[in-house]
């Protein structure tokens, strides 16, 4: 092999630890905090930040994990490749077949919710129409490099950040005290909001599936994990405080756009239209970074020969796997037209669980020597998986029916294949 044809075989590092942290932020505040923040309002009521924090701690043990895990061997592909190497070669497929899947829909399911919120504003544009234009610009643009989409979503996460900012500001000056009673912190509804909110904290491990493109990876992936947990956090709770005190749980849960709702107690319409667009930015860095991070989990699932090798192909211009991103951007338009996401879209609950769960697994294979945390970290992380794997047979159990036909499919296919070899 060329020395040319060598380097255009390699990822090239691109992208800075703002970047890197951008990514994973983008991937968290997405369309959650503007949708989840209702539906864990009328599980929690006013002990909606309890929820808040339980689900992140929760999250701080996988996130630890996945840390250790970077620092050790920032690789293209994250989870799959570490449970390839950590646990066995089917575990890993498994891993890898479940985060595509579940992103992939995910991807055309916050498509649609950026559809429904820009023709709640243009009611005259077709709702599907718009979340085709909006996969194929997406897709285009993960075509034409990291550099490009990284700095796309610097941009949406800093101006959805300024917009929550503005939220937390104005609605502060318009908080009614009356509305944190009765602030029930140990009900079994909290429990229920920390559920649903977790998987708001979801998209946290996001940057370690690009770690080959990111500068000084060792030191840069592990710190946009935390940072990205940290800061979104820090947002998620005064949100929720701000929200809660403004209308109240119960008028939370009941609104398909709890923010809006909330801000509207204010009597300022622009600033209704300023948190829908805020609404509008957020679906739109969830679904980038769904591009970006199933592209990249087939350019590494490709490599080792598990899916079609053209999946791995980089461009020898813009140094993107770019077969791969458009066969994703493809599949996603494809689903926004002709699937029905209402239920599919829960295969995301149980594969989140599944790989985070394999994900700490690994974690806790690592040698002693090359550990960066106590083994009760990852101990923690599994246990806490369990337990909302758990929470699923009462929460979604179709969830749980839907990951698991999931899992028979991608157990399916791997023996085929193994068996043509």
């Amino acid at each position: 092999m060329s020395q040319k044809s060598a380097e255009q075989s390699k990822f090239k590092q691109s992208l800075g630890l703002f970047d890197a942290t951008a990514i994973s932020v983008g991937a968290i505040i997405g369309a959650g905090i503007f949708v989840v923040t209702g539906i864990a309002a009328g599980s929690a009521g006013s002990a909606l930040i309890v929820s808040m924090l339980i689900a992140a701690v929760i999250a701080l043990f996988t996130a630890l994990s996945f840390a250790e895990l970077t620092s050790w061997l920032p690789i293209e592909g994250s989870v799959y490749e570490y449970t390839c190497m950590l646990i066995s070669p089917f575990a890993g497929f498994l891993v890898g077949w479940m985060w595509m899947l579940s992103n992939t829909f995910a991807g055309a399911a916050v498509s649609l919710g950026f559809a429904y919120y820009l023709t709640a504003i243009f009611t005259f544009l077709n709702a599907n129409l718009v979340a085709v234009v909006l996969c194929i610009a997406f897709t285009a643009l993960n075509y034409l490099g990291i550099r490009q989409s990284a700095l796309f979503n610097n941009f949406l996460v800093i101006a959805k950040l300024l917009i929550l900012t503005f939220f937390i500001f104005l609605g502060m000056f318009f908080i009614n005290s009356a509305n944190f009673a009765p602030f029930t912190p140990f009900g079994a509804g909290v429990l229920y909001g920390a559920y649903y909110i977790f998987f708001a904290y979801g998209g946290f491990a996001r940057v370690a599936v690009i770690a080959e493109e990111v500068k000084d990876a060792r030191r840069n992936v592990p710190k946009a994990i935390l940072l990205s947990l940290v800061i979104s956090t820090i947002v998620y709770i005064l949100v929720g405080t701000v929200a809660v005190g403004l209308v109240g749980a119960q008028r939370l849960s009941s609104s398909n756009s709890p923010l809006t709702e909330a801000i509207n107690i204010t009597g300022n319409s622009p600033a209704i239209y300023v948190v829908a667009a805020g609404g509008l930015l957020a679906t739109a860095s969830v679904l980038l970074t769904s591009i970006l991070g199933v592209s990249r989990m087939a350019y590494a699932m490709a490599k080792r020969k598990d899916i079609p090798q053209v999946f791995s192909k980089l461009h020898p211009q813009y140094n993107t796997p770019y077969y791969s991103v458009w066969i994703i951007g493809a599949l996603m338009t494809l689903l926004v037209l002709f699937v029905d996401l209402t239920h599919v879209v829960a295969i995301s609950t149980f594969a989140l669980i599944f790989y985070y769960a394999l994900a700490n697994a690994s974690a806790l294979r690592l040698k002693v020597q090359k550990r960066l945390y106590p083994c009760i970290v990852p101990v923690l992380g599994i246990i806490t998986c369990i337990a909302l794997l758990a929470f699923i047979l009462f929460a979604s159990p179709q969830a749980l029916i839907i990951g698991v036909a999931g899992l028979i499919a991608g157990t399916v296919y791997y023996a085929a294949k193994a068996s043509l070899k």
